[in-house]
C-alpha cells in the first residue's frame, strides 16, 4: 500500500490484534520513507463499518469489577485495562486522520506518529501481562472510549475536544500518583511502562490543544469558549471530575482559565 487511507481501511478491517499492530508500524516507516501519498478519492468509511477483535468482550464501565491494586488480581486487571486504553487509543489516532480530510499534511503526520507510539504502549503492557500470565483480551474491557468516537464522527473539533482534551488529559492527572503506588511496592517494571505512556501522552494531549486551537481558528470560534460548550455537549454527566493536574495540563496546551473552568 503507497496510501494512508487504504493503510486505515486495512487497519479498521483487520480482527487481528498483531496485524494490526504490523500495519500501523508499517504505515509509519513507510511515511517517515517519503512512500506514501496523503489524498484519496475513495469515500469516508462510516465508523459503524470499524471493526473491533472479538476479544475481549466489552461491557458497560458500571459493570466491570471493582478490583484493589493492593491484590495481584488487581494489579493483573488494572493492566489489562491500561492495555485495552491504549489500544482503543490506536483506533482513536487511526481514526482521526482517516475520517478528517483536507488539514494540513502535519495534521495527518502527528496523529499517525501518535497511532505508532501508543501501539508501542500496548505492545509493552501486553508484554508486562503475558508476564503475569494473562494476555490482552482473557478478561472484559470497558466500551466507553469508542463511544466518544462515534459521538463525533462528523465533528472535528468536538473530536480533539473529548479524545485528547478530555480522555486522555484525565491519565495526566491519574498516572502520576499510580506511578508513585507502583515506586512504594518496589515494581520498578511498571513504574518503567507507566512513565513512558505519561510522558508520551502529555505530547499527545499537546498535539490535541495544538490542533483543536487550529480548527478553531479555522471554523471561527474562540477556542476556550467552544472548548466549554464541547464539554458540555458532549460529556456525560456535566464534565469531568477532578482533581487535575494543573501542572501537566498547562504543558499539553491548556490555559489556567479552562483548568479553573474545569475545577469550578
Amino acid at each position: 500500500m503507497k496510501n494512508l487511507f487504504e493503510f486505515a481501511e486495512a487497519f479498521f478491517s483487520q480482527v487481528n490484534v498483531d496485524d494490526k499492530l504490523a500495519l500501523t508500524h508499517q504505515a509509519w516507516q513507510a511515511y517517515i520513507a517519503g512512500e506514501l501519498t496523503l489524498t484519496s478519492d475513495r469515500p469516508v468509511l462510516p465508523i459503524e463499518q470499524v471493526t473491533f477483535p472479538e476479544k475481549p468482550k466489552l461491557l458497560a464501565p458500571r459493570q466491570m469489577p471493582r478490583r484493589k491494586l493492593t491484590t495481584p488480581e488487581g494489579i493483573t486487571a488494572f493492566f489489562h485495562a491500561i492495555a485495552h486504553v491504549e489500544f482503543v487509543a490506536i483506533y482513536l489516532a487511526w481514526d482521526i486522520l482517516y475520517r478528517f480530510r483536507g488539514m494540513p499534511e502535519q495534521f495527518y503526520q502527528d496523529w499517525l506518529r501518535v497511532a505508532d507510539e501508543e501501539a508501542q504502549h500496548f505492545a509493552l503492557i501486553r508484554t508486562h501481562l503475558r508476564a503475569m500470565q494473562i494476555d490482552y483480551g482473557d478478561l472484559p474491557a470497558h466500551s466507553g472510549l469508542w463511544d466518544h468516537a462515534k459521538d463525533t464522527a462528523d465533528d472535528l473539533p468536538g473530536r480533539l475536544a473529548m479524545v485528547p482534551r478530555c480522555m486522555e488529559a484525565r491519565g495526566l492527572d491519574v498516572t502520576p500518583a499510580l506511578i508513585e503506588k507502583f515506586k512504594i511496592q518496589g515494581d520498578d517494571a511498571s513504574v518503567a511502562i507507566l512513565t513512558r505512556i505519561l510522558t508520551d501522552e502529555i505530547g499527545h494531549v499537546k498535539l490535541g490543544s495544538y490542533w483543536f486551537k487550529f480548527v478553531c481558528r479555522q471554523q471561527g470560534f474562540e477556542a476556550e469558549a467552544k472548548y466549554r460548550d464541547l464539554i458540555d455537549e458532549y460529556y456525560v454527566g456535566g464534565k469531568p471530575k477532578g482533581p487535575f493536574n494543573r501542572e501537566l495540563r498547562k504543558l499539553a496546551g491548556f490555559s489556567d482559565a479552562e483548568i479553573d473552568w474545569l475545577e469550578c
